[in-house]
């Protein structure tokens, strides 16, 4: 599976912006779906993720309630609508896939598929 990230750009405080997730390869509609970001210095974080069908969805607390996240399977893209930006949300922005295992699973971990980043910029 292949990921193309795009969307990320500079934005003031409280604006929005929408990342994109292009994925192609085998079976990329069969896989959950995710965002992760990572700051300088910081660790990469979980954002957000989205089941095979669209019903499910995840989030991080610090964008729960901000954030969106929604797939497209016939087009094979996943997108990340971000609202009312804080600073703390300037990070690279990748997005992910991975398969589901086994019944139990952890939509913040086990990402098999990474895409190359997008920088987002939230200046005050």
């Amino acid at each position: 599976v292949q990921l193309q990230a795009s969307g990320g750009g500079l934005v003031q405080v409280g604006g929005s912006l929408r990342l994109s997730c292009a994925a192609s390869g085998r079976t990329s509609s069969g896989y959950v779906m995710g965002w992760f970001r990572q700051a300088p210095g910081k660790e990469r974080e979980f954002v957000a993720a989205i089941t095979l069908s669209g019903s499910r969805t995840f989030y991080a607390d610090s964008v729960k309630g901000r954030f969106t996240i929604s797939r497209d399977t016939a087009e094979n893209t996943v997108s990340l609508r971000m609202n009312s930006l804080k600073p703390e949300d300037t990070a690279v922005y990748y997005c992910a896939a991975r398969p589901v295992r086994s019944i139990i699973w952890d939509p913040t971990s086990g990402y098999d598929y990474w895409g190359q980043g997008t920088q987002v910029t939230v200046s005050s």
